[in-house]
Order: structure tokens, then C-alpha cells, then sequence
């Protein structure tokens, strides 16, 4: 029994892990990297032919988004997942597919003229039908076989609907082990969504450390935190611009913005707009009303009970095609816009700043976890320019971070998570957090808690009988192509070197009369006002 960490070891994305018991090969999750990528990732140790199952514990692309690639590269096993990961991926695997193939055309397009090699996209539409075929959907807390010799049963994690921490039996011979992949560990006492749920224990652990090395603050109260900042921006004529994750995030801050308007949080303002402007999002929101009885917590099921919506509410409007986005950046009423991505990496929240940061009366607010190199993070950190679309953009909007709305638990919370197990880990593998990050949490579990604890890099692999290293490799930096100064085109050297004769002539010719240097002036003179206009 073998695993091998593959992504998602000390970074935050890209999760991905490999399990060989037997002749059995499985990945738990396979998941895309978003920012930039800080160390080298070790590729299959196996054909994706001859993987025989996946366990996914949720639907973020950066645990499942790599899956129509695996199936396009020959895999055809099945999937394991939860409910509702199985119908938020039906939708979220299918918009990755369409980024991929709009993203191949435009380059296409760009590169034809240019005689530039076709770019292939990543994957496509039909790679994401067919990877959805492959799934098989569990309840919660019901353990079954997957394959001979493993069995799984899924418990929820609270981060999002459907997510799941995965408990795995393995059976290899006469020796058995047990082991327990983490998922992504919910906040406590998020909107929506129960908390995350205890675990009996394992012989292994494999526990994620987003946020292992800080707290989040006193949490306050939501509805009003953001009210506040809703109230102050109207006030101002501005727009509220809240770069939010589609897919659980945005599904939130409905439920806080229904109370905000229930509630009268915000005054004279009573009709101002709402408006969710990404289509998976608004997608997502309908997967959130029909699996609301597997994942809702108490309070949101009470409402239903009542007859009331918990994310909806009057003044809400859907924006799903292109015309109705750029639509909102001609209208000048204030109002609050929620838009993908939540790391303003790409997306259509990219306009609305373009549109918005350069003005004072805006309001940018971020609302959950920004990776080390995105655009999210640069702002949050205080950048003065940013560039957006070729265009350098003066950050002159107020940029606001709510603490506590997060739907990662804090190091405390991952530490609550770990010592409520009855069974203590043999090991504990710390992955899914910045490298210092990583090494932090696994310290802290040893020198305080008492753990073995391990913070493996790509490629290192451990024996799941003895927990005894196998491969122990050291982190490889990824390479930085060095950027080299820019030649400027024959074209504008031509230009300068004219630019110089000019001058030249000039300074031969100031002993010439003053009729003749005031000519010379004048003709000077027109030729850089045709230029300048």
C-alpha cells in the first residue's frame, strides 16, 4: 500500500494524490492550479488508462478540474463523490470545458495570422460529458466498496455543498490500513452549511493547512459587517464590487444580502440592486435549492420550512449573457455586484474593476482566501496600479477585506478537526497550503500535539503498512524564464534614428537668420502637433 503525493504539496492548488494498494491504482481528487505555481509537480506515476477509480472530495476546480483531461487521456473508471459533488461538478466541469475551447479559439484566431502552431485546448466539451458519466454518487456517512480490497465512506467536510472529508479502508493481503483525506475543513458557523463533521480516526491523515498558520478574526456579524460597507459606498454613488467564487461563496453572500434587505440593514436605499453576474454562478445557485436537503444546516432549513428562499430575495436580478454585463458598467445607478472569479484572475469581475477601481466611490470588497501572485492578493496588499486588459488602472476605490468569511477553518479549527478523532493517526501529512504554511502546521502538531507530522513535497511517497518513507525528494522550485529587454521593432529604431538626424540638423542650423530658424520652428511646430494628434 503506497501513496504518493502529487499536487497540492506545499502550495495551495492543484490537489491531487495517488494510492496504489495491490494491482489497484486510484487518485483522490485531480484538481487544477490557480496563481502562479511554486514547485514542480511530479506527473502520473501511471498512464491515466490504468487508473482505476477516483475518490473526489468536492467540487472546486482545483480538486476536480484536471478530470475531463484524465478522461481524455484515456481513463474510463469511475469517480466517487458525494450528491451533491456529483451535480455541482455536472455543471462546474462543464464551464471549465467551455473556458477551454473559447480560450483555444481566440488564440487560434490571434495565432492564424501570425502562422503560429493551433493550440489545443486542455480539454472539451465532450471530455467533460464524459467524465460525468463516470461518476457514482454517495450519501453521506455510508461506507461502501469501491473497489476489492478499498472502501469509502464520505463525511461532510462543511466548505461547500457536497464537500467531504474521504475515509479509506485499504486491504492488501493479510495487512489492513485505514486513511482519511481531509477535503478542504469548512469555517464554523457559515451560512447554509453544517458544520464540518467529526471523523472516528484513521491509521493515516492527510489534512489540508490553508489557513494552519493564522486565526480568523473575531468573526462579526456578516449581514451587518457588510451592510456597513454597502451603506457607506450607496452613500457615495459608488458601485459595491464583491469578487466572489461562483460556486459556494456567492451562494453566502445571498444569504447575508436577503437579511441585509429583510432586515432594513442599509437606509435609503431600500430598492438598491443585487445583480450575480456569472452564469455558473447562477447555475450553482439552483444546484444550492435542490440539494438543500443534504447539506443545509438548521437555520436555512427553517426558513424553507417558512416558505422563504434563504438566498433569494426582491431586487435580486440574474445576469447571464455578455450584453447584460457590459450593461452594467453603462448604467449608472449605484448597486452591488457579485462576480467570478473570486481571485480576479479571470472572469468577467475583471471589467467591473477595470470599470470601478479608478474610482473613489467605488468599494471593492474581498471576501475569502487570495493566492500568493493573483490579482485579489495584489490589492489586498496595497497595490497603486494594476494592469487589466493591456490597460494600467489607478487603484483609487476603497478596498475592503471582511474578516471571517472564509470557508476554510482556521488553524485551530484544523487542529479541533484532528483531536476529536478517538483513533490517533500513526501519521499525519500536512498538504494544501503555501510551503511555509505547511511546515508551520506540521510543526506545530509535532512539538506541541505530540504527532508524527509531515509536510511532503511532490513526488515523495510513503509505505501506508509502516508509514516508512519509500521516495523522499526535496521541493523543486519551478524555473522562471528570466525576461529579457525588449527589442524595439525596425520600425521605431528607424523612427528614433530620424528623430536624431533632426536634431542634429537643428544644432547645424542655429547660426542660420532668424527668418530662417523661425521657419524652421514653425514647420517644427506642425509637425508635432500632427503627430501629437
Amino acid at each position: 500500500m503506497k501513496l504518493t503525493f502529487l499536487g497540492a504539496a506545499h502550495e495551495v492548488t492543484g490537489s491531487c494524490s495517488y494510492l496504489q494498494v495491490g494491482d489497484k491504482k486510484l487518485l483522490v481528487d485531480y484538481g487544477m492550479e490557480q496563481g502562479r505555481d511554486t514547485y514542480e509537480n511530479e506527473a502520473l506515476p501511471v498512464l491515466p488508462g490504468e487508473i482505476d477509480a477516483v475518490v473526489l472530495t468536492h467540487a472546486h476546480v482545483d480538486h476536480s478540474g484536471l478530470l475531463p483531461y484524465l478522461y481524455a487521456n484515456g481513463f474510463r473508471g469511475r469517480v466517487h463523490s458525494t450528491i451533491g459533488t456529483k451535480n455541482l461538478c455536472e455543471i462546474m466541469l462543464r464551464d471549465s470545458a467551455h473556458i477551454q475551447e473559447f480560450e483555444a479559439e481566440w488564440r487560434n484566431r490571434k495565432g492564424k495570422r501570425s502562422g503560429r502552431t493551433p493550440y489545443e485546448p486542455l480539454y472539451t466539451m465532450a471530455d467533460a460529458e464524459g467524465i460525468l458519466a463516470c461518476f457514482v454518487a454517495h450519501e453521506y456517512d455510508k461506507r461502501a466498496a469501491i473497489s476489492e480490497g478499498i472502501d469509502v465512506r464520505f463525511t461532510d467536510a462543511g466548505h461547500l455543498l457536497g464537500s467531504s472529508s474521504a475515509e479509506l479502508w485499504l486491504r492488501e493481503g493479510d495487512r489492513e490500513s485505514k486513511i482519511i483525506f481531509s477535503g478542504d475543513i469548512g469555517n464554523m458557523n457559515q451560512p447554509l452549511l453544517r458544520d464540518p463533521q467529526p471523523v472516528i480516526g484513521a491509521d493515516f491523515v492527510v489534512i489540508e493547512s490553508t489557513y494552519g498558520d493564522r486565526l480568523h478574526k473575531a468573526p462579526p456579524d456578516y449581514a451587518v459587517a457588510l451592510a456597513a460597507v454597502v451603506q457607506r459606498t450607496l452613500d457615495r454613488g459608488g458601485n459595491v464590487i464583491i469578487p466572489s467564487f461562483a460556486v459556494g461563496r456567492t451562494q453566502e453572500l445571498l444569504y447575508f444580502l436577503r437579511r441585509i434587505k429583510t432586515e432594513g440593514l442599509v437606509k435609503g436605499h431600500p430598492d438598491f440592486p443585487v445583480v450575480v453576474d456569472s452564469p455558473l454562478a447562477v447555475q450553482a445557485t439552483g444546484v444550492f435549492m435542490d440539494n438543500a436537503a443534504w447539506c443545509y444546516d438548521k437555520e436555512a432549513c427553517e426558513l424553507l420550512d417558512k416558505g422563504i428562499n434563504p438566498i433569494g430575495f426582491e431586487g435580486l436580478r440574474m445576469s447571464v449573457s455578455s450584453q447584460d454585463s457590459i450593461a452594467l458598467n453603462t448604467d449608472p445607478e449605484p448597486k452591488v455586484i457579485l462576480s467570478a472569479s473570486g481571485m480576479c484572475e479571470a472572469g468577467r469581475v475583471k471589467h467591473h474593476l477595470k470599470h470601478n477601481l479608478w474610482r473613489p466611490e467605488s468599494t471593492v470588497v474581498f471576501v475569502g482566501y487570495q493566492g500568493v501572485n493573483t490579482l485579489g492578493r495584489s490589492l489586498l496588499e496595497g497595490a497603486k496600479n494594476v494592469k487589466l486588459f493591456g490597460e494600467s488602472i489607478a487603484v483609487q476605490a476603497e478596498i475592503v477585506e471582511l474578516p471571517g468569511i472564509s470557508g476554510h477553518g482556521d488553524r485551530d479549527m484544523l487542529i479541533r478537526w484532528l483531536t476529536a478523532m478517538e483513533q490517533k493517526p500513526n501519521t499525519v501529512f500536512v498538504n494544501h497550503g503555501d510551503s511555509e504554511v505547511c511546515e508551520a502546521f506540521a510543526a506545530k502538531l509535532r512539538d506541541e500535539l505530540g504527532y508524527r507530522a509531515i509536510a511532503p513535497f511532490s513526488g515523495e511517497q510513503f509505505d501506508l503498512a509502516t508509514g516508512a518513507v519509500l521516495v523522499d525528494k526535496p521541493g523543486v522550485p519551478v524555473q522562471r524564464k528570466s525576461k529579457q529587454a525588449k527589442q524595439p521593432p525596425k520600425e521605431a529604431a528607424a523612427l528614433l534614428a530620424a528623430a536624431e538626424r533632426l536634431l542634429a540638423t537643428v544644432k547645424k542650423g542655429m547660426q542660420r537668420d532668424n527668418r530662417q530658424l523661425r521657419r524652421m520652428t514653425e514647420q517644427i511646430d506642425r509637425l508635432t502637433e500632427l503627430w501629437e494628434e
